[in-house]
């Protein structure tokens, strides 16, 4: 234990005494590969079997420091394999950075890209609202913001589909499975169907909504989320939001509302990185100036 605290000293000294430029970008491209790698796996199974690697190795370190032989022996006949493990286990996501990485996404690509994802995907939510209002089609979308939705998800049933128009109007279509509910959209993605809501407590709520208008407007009570409605009497789109209603939306309308929501995507570590970079550059030419 007392060599394990003198090695944590040790780097310690060396963090803050001997780092220079060179450290300081070595790390960033590091956080940079991981958080890389991170986004790739995300919502694939290679997440769960990064997790599974990443308790592998903190059981090595643990067992190398606290003197385990045994099961430090049958970790590292693990690991000296792990390469080709690896290769194996990610094949998809490994041909998905490559492919990336051949096309430039990964270094130049992302900010313009998510643009287009963003706008694409507000043009199908109002051609899809648009397109069911005429028609008199009931309609309840959930749009997730900071507040998770995980355990609403867990009600209804996994889509994972872009958000498109003809996507939502076959899922809102009558007499088919997941008409009945409301639909969850995470960014650019429609995450399940058929959600349970949870309705409005409130008694200053006009009487004349439905139990579709109760449970958008409960939703967005009890979490950050904004919602959308068409009602299946009349046709009216509605928006709800911190538990108020608007309705009698139109396309313009719909199109600034939404705009609102997708205007500042969450900012990206890689973002931030070269944020940070170009504010020291113009801090550096603002000094010699």
């Amino acid at each position: 234990m007392t060599d394990f605290w003198q090695t944590l000293q040790t780097a310690a000294w060396n963090v803050t005494h001997r780092i220079g430029l060179a450290d300081v970008v070595d790390i960033l491209i590091v956080t940079l590969i991981i958080y890389e790698l991170i986004m790739l796996t995300r919502q694939t199974r290679g997440s769960a079997v990064l997790k599974g690697l990443i308790l592998l190795l903190l059981a090595t370190g643990f067992s190398t420091m606290l003197g385990l032989t045994a099961l430090n022996w049958l970790l590292m006949r693990v690991f000296n394999e792990v390469t080709l493990v690896l290769i194996i286990l990610f094949q998809p996501e490994l041909r998905k950075a490559l492919e990336q990485i051949g096309r430039g996404a990964i270094i130049s690509g992302g900010a313009e890209d998510g643009k287009a994802e963003r706008e694409k995907c507000i043009s199908e939510l109002i051609q899809c609202m648009v397109h069911l209002s005429r028609r008199k089609v009931g309609a309840l979308v959930v749009i997730e913001q900071k507040t998770g939705l995980k355990d609403i998800i867990e009600t209804g049933t996994e889509v994972d589909g872009l958000v498109s128009s003809p996507l939502l109007e076959n899922i809102f279509e009558p007499n088919t499975p997941l008409h009945d509910g409301a639909v969850v959209v995470r960014g650019t993605r429609v995450v399940a169907a058929a959600c349970i809501l949870p309705l409005t407590e409130s008694n200053s709520v006009n009487r004349d909504l439905g139990t579709r208008h109760r449970a958008a407007i409960g939703v967005s009570e009890s979490t950050d989320a904004v919602t959308l409605v068409v009602s299946e009497e009349t046709g009216i789109i509605s928006y709800t939001r911190s538990g108020q209603i608007m309705r009698r939306l139109n396309e313009d309308s719909l199109r600034a509302l939404l705009e609102t929501i997708y205007e500042k995507p969450r900012p990206s570590l890689r973002s931030a990185l070269k944020n940070l970079l170009t504010g020291r550059r113009r801090g550096n030419d603002t000094d010699k100036s």
